[in-house]
């Protein structure tokens, strides 16, 4: 490593290093002008989740009291297939960051040598959000290979009204019910998401998580029903404005049951959650979708949904 020197720790976040970590990962997002961290490494940092995960802080000898740099590292069950997307059994997924003022001092590399030395044979997936020049020459030194991507799609809701959605047969669109809902909904979603990395997987404990955040509306959560079961939802979500800007409303997850595919469904419960997000009087909405999904980009495109971003996946072996 070249630079300044650093020392790193791994264990759970104590409430006060947590702190330091939001204050980083917001650093970073001001200097990049992308999310530093995803929505899941956020939640985990904010509410110290106990699944199991690694958390490594790196300090700067210069300055003690200050995070230069944090990585997450989600550890994987035995015989995990690597969530259908090409990874090894047992891959281990995470993210990391340095704070713009610690940069290309060798801090990234040390954090990424760290987590490789700790994975104990596992493979990892690191998430690059922005698909950012400086991470993808992080990823070629530490022998990482870009393996997925995933789009953040946008369009602007001002303007035409959003088309009424058409229905399939049968089917009827209501909200969800807080303490009701829940299981019918993780089954769905089990189903609609089985080959999914990071979707598919969701519990209990990361819905009712998600439902405690502020930006949780259970009238922007549509459920289709068909003869009395769950056939597919949109959850939408609302961003609160940052550093100026306007808050955009998001195509949060929209998921179909495998049974009730091609019936127009997906369509469907995307124009009800656009319709939604436009009657609050957004100007703008996005969405991410895998690069690989090309009837989902095709739908998205019609509807006039247009690439924003690439956020990039590496693995190292």
């Amino acid at each position: 490593m070249t630079g300044a020197a650093a020392s790193i720790s791994a264990g759970p976040l104590a409430p006060g290093q947590a702190a330091l970590v939001l204050e980083l990962a917001d650093a970073a997002r001001h200097a990049d002008g992308v999310a530093a961290l995803s929505e899941h490494v956020l939640l985990h940092v904010r509410h110290r989740s106990p699944e199991r995960s690694r958390d490594l802080l790196l300090f700067a000898d210069d300055s003690a009291d200050t995070v230069a740099g944090y990585a997450h590292l989600d550890t994987a069950d035995e015989g995990d297939d690597g969530g259908g997307d090409g990874a090894g059994a047992g891959d281990m997924s995470g993210e990391l960051v340095v704070h713009p003022a610690y940069r290309r001092r060798g801090y990234g590399t040390a954090l990424t040598a760290a987590l490789t030395a700790g994975a104990g044979g596992h493979g990892i997936r690191l998430w690059a959000h922005g698909d950012l020049p400086a991470a993808a020459a992080l990823a070629r030194s530490a022998g990482f290979t870009r393996f997925r991507a995933l789009w953040q799609m946008r369009m602007p809701l001002a303007g035409d009204a959003i088309p009424s959605p058409v229905l399939p047969p049968g089917t009827t669109l209501r909200t969800f019910r807080p303490g009701q809902d829940e299981e019918a909904w993780l089954q769905v979603n089990r189903r609609a998401f089985a080959s999914h990395p990071e979707q598919g997987s969701w519990t209990r404990s990361d819905l009712e998580l998600r439902e405690t955040e502020p930006w949780f509306d259970p009238d922007g959560f549509f459920l289709a029903e068909r003869d009395g079961r769950l056939a597919g939802f949109h959850w939408t979500k609302v961003h609160p404005a940052q550093d100026g800007g306007a808050p955009i409303g998001e195509v949060y997850v929209v998921g179909v049951d495998p049974a009730q595919q091609g019936s127009g469904l997906g369509r469907a419960l995307t124009l009800a959650g656009l319709a939604h997000l436009q009657r609050l009087g957004l100007a703008q909405v996005m969405l991410y979708v895998d690069e690989s999904n090309a009837p989902a980009i095709r739908m998205y495109t019609t509807l006039g949904l247009r690439r924003w971003s690439t956020d990039v996946m590496y693995r190292h072996a």
